[in-house]
């Protein structure tokens, strides 16, 4: 790469570096792993620069970090276990604090392309349509996988706490 194309790649990460890192993190649910899966994309990333940089790069290093957590959550095939305890009813922001542990365990207990799916919808805010390109699949699999994704987390924290918890995590 000539120096110009490393300036754009680095003035790239230096703009949305934070916001692909949030993505890795709910993407697989651990620091360690999230720093791990954004290294991976960017290094691909870098690699394809040339062509990558035409286009606008964020929906695909997105692509490369949801398939990356996705297949090394198969790899791993852990069985996890959804918890059921309800959060202490101790203060409303202890218990919003609470409940967004709650959310992000049973985000974590989702598989890996449920999760993949409710991290671009509801957290990045992509259509169903980008999010289909994202991950390589129809509109109709990013419904499909939303609505069973939603209806666990329901199931477990409540219809109510989903949707002020996903309307409210970036607070």
């Amino acid at each position: 790469m000539s120096g110009t194309e490393d300036d754009e790649f680095v003035a790239f990460v230096a703009a949305r570096g934070t916001s692909l890192l949030r993505v890795a993190y709910l993407a697989c649910g651990d620091e360690g792993e999230a720093e791990d899966l954004l290294q991976t994309a960017l290094e691909r990333t870098y690699r394809n620069w040339d062509r990558v940089r035409r286009d606008n790069p964020e929906p695909y290093v997105r692509r490369v970090i949801v398939n990356t957590a996705i297949s090394r959550a198969r790899r791993r095939a852990i069985l996890r276990i959804i918890p059921t305890h309800t959060p202490p009813e101790s203060s409303a922001r202890q218990a919003d604090v609470d409940l967004r542990h709650v959310l992000m365990d049973t985000l974590r207990a989702l598989p890996p392309r449920q999760r993949a799916v409710v991290v671009l919808r509801y957290w990045e805010d992509l259509s169903e349509t980008q999010t289909a390109e994202i991950l390589g699949c129809s509109a109709g699999t990013v419904k499909s996988q939303a609505s069973k994704a939603i209806a666990k987390l329901r199931l477990v924290i409540g219809e109510e706490s989903v949707k002020g918890v996903i309307s409210n995590v970036h607070a």
